[in-house]
């Protein structure tokens, strides 16, 4: 990863953006101190499709009904 100064960075732009198109990083420092990093967009990943799996299964009519008392046990720890 390569590291300029502002200076550098206001002066040679373009020739930055396309080292950094190129698949180069490169961070921009103030006084020695890293402020900033140059990386190259990546593509958004595809958006997510609502409901594929609509139709291809049933939710019981109970999905939302109260635990039986020995499930609730068990994740308790107890035993009665």
């Amino acid at each position: 990863m390569k590291q300029v100064n502002i200076h550098q960075a206001k002066t040679e732009l373009s020739k930055l953006v396309e080292r950094v198109e190129a698949g180069e990083e490169i961070v921009i420092a103030r006084a020695g101190r890293p402020v900033a990093k140059l990386t190259p967009v990546t593509k958004a990943p595809m958006r997510r499709r609502l409901g594929p799996l609509d139709g291809r299964f049933k939710i019981p009519d109970d999905f939302n009904a109260p635990l039986p008392e020995s499930v609730i046990r068990a994740f308790e720890g107890r035993k009665r």
